[in-house]
C-alpha cells in the first residue's frame, strides 16, 4: 500500500499565530516539506528566503505569502529579527469547502503570483486584523471555533481579493508568452507527478511542444523539463527525508514505471541515489 506524501497540517480548521520568529519555521528549513493547509503569512520586518513549489522569493517587511494547499516549501534563509503574523487553514476544511465548489479564486491566483507587496497602511492592517483574530482564537472553545471557521476564512479573502485586485494593472501588463509560462507552471504544480513529458503540457495548452519550450526558455531562462524536474526533485526529497516510506513506494507514487528509473533520475538531478540522499546527514 502506498503511502502518503508527507506533509504538514493544522490542528485545527483555522488558527491564528501572532509576533512568530524564527524559530516557529524551523521545521520547514532543514528539508523540503510539503503543505497540507494553507497559510496566509505576513511579514512586517526582517526578511525571509524560501522555495515555493518552483519559485524561489524573498518576502521583506509589508509582505504578504499566500501558500497554497499542496505547495512544497523550504526556508533557505531568515533574519533573527523577524516578526511575522500567520493565519492558516487545515487540510479538512479546505477540502469541504472544494467539495461545496466554494473555494476563494485567490487561491488559484495564489499559484501564480504568492508573494504580494502590500503598502504599510495595507500591512497593518491585516497585523491588527490577525491580532483581533488571535483574542478571539483564545476566548473560544474548540467547538465554537470550528463553527466560526466559515467567516474567518470568507473575510480574509475577500480583503486579500480586494488587494490583488487593485493590482490587477500588473496582471494586465503580462504578455501573452508571459501568461502561457504562468500557465504552464501552474500545470505543473498539479500534475507532475502523474505526468512529466512536455508534450502533454503543451497539448493542455494548445501549442507545439518546440513553442512551449522556447517561450518557456525566452521568458525564464529555465527549461520545461527544468520545471518539471524541479518539482519532482522537490516531492522526493520531502518523502525520502520525512517519511519512512519505502523508496519503491516513492518511486511509485511519483508514478516512475520502476525503481531503477527513479533511482538513474534523481541520481542525474543530485548526483546522489535516493538512499545516498536518505542516508545524509
Amino acid at each position: 500500500m502506498k503511502k502518503k506524501i508527507p506533509k504538514i497540517d493544522l490542528p485545527s480548521d483555522w488558527i491564528v499565530y501572532t509576533n512568530v520568529n524564527q524559530d516557529f519555521f524551523k521545521k520547514y528549513s532543514d528539508h523540503p516539506v510539503r503543505l497540507k493547509c494553507e497559510l496566509l503569512l505576513l511579514c512586517m520586518e526582517g526578511e525571509i528566503e524560501a522555495t515555493i513549489n518552483i519559485s524561489r522569493i524573498t518576502a521583506k517587511a509589508n509582505d504578504l505569502i499566500i501558500l497554497t494547499p499542496g505547495s512544497i516549501l523550504q526556508i533557505h534563509r531568515i533574519d533573527n529579527n523577524s516578526e511575522f503574523h500567520i493565519l492558516g487553514f487545515s487540510q479538512h476544511y479546505i477540502e469541504h469547502r472544494i467539495s461545496e465548489n466554494i473555494l476563494p479564486e485567490t487561491l488559484y491566483v495564489a499559484l501564480g503570483k504568492a508573494k504580494l507587496i502590500l503598502k504599510p497602511a495595507e500591512a497593518n492592517m491585516i497585523k491588527t486584523h490577525f491580532l483581533f483574530l488571535r483574542q478571539l482564537y483564545l476566548s473560544m472553545d474548540e467547538k465554537t471555533r470550528k463553527r466560526v471557521t466559515y467567516n474567518v476564512h470568507l473575510n480574509a479573502h475577500t480583503g486579500i481579493s480586494i488587494l490583488y485586485k487593485h493590482r490587477e494593472a500588473d496582471t494586465l501588463h503580462l504578455s501573452k508568452n508571459e501568461q502561457l509560462c504562468r500557465t504552464f507552471a501552474q500545470l505543473v504544480f498539479y500534475h507532475y507527478a502523474q505526468n512529466k513529458k512536455v508534450a502533454w503540457y503543451a497539448e493542455k495548452l494548445g501549442v507545439t511542444q518546440v513553442y512551449l519550450c522556447t517561450v518557456v526558455k525566452q521568458v525564464t531562462g529555465r527549461t520545461c523539463i527544468d520545471f518539471i524536474s524541479y518539482m519532482v526533485i522537490m516531492d522526493a526529497k520531502s518523502q525520502l527525508k520525512l517519511s519512512s516510506a519505502s523508496i519503491q513506494s516513492i518511486s511509485d507514487a511519483l508514478n516512475f514505471p520502476n525503481i531503477s528509473l527513479f533511482s538513474r533520475y534523481f541520481k542525474r538531478h543530485t548526483e546522489m541515489t535516493p538512499l545516498e540522499y536518505r542516508n545524509k546527514g
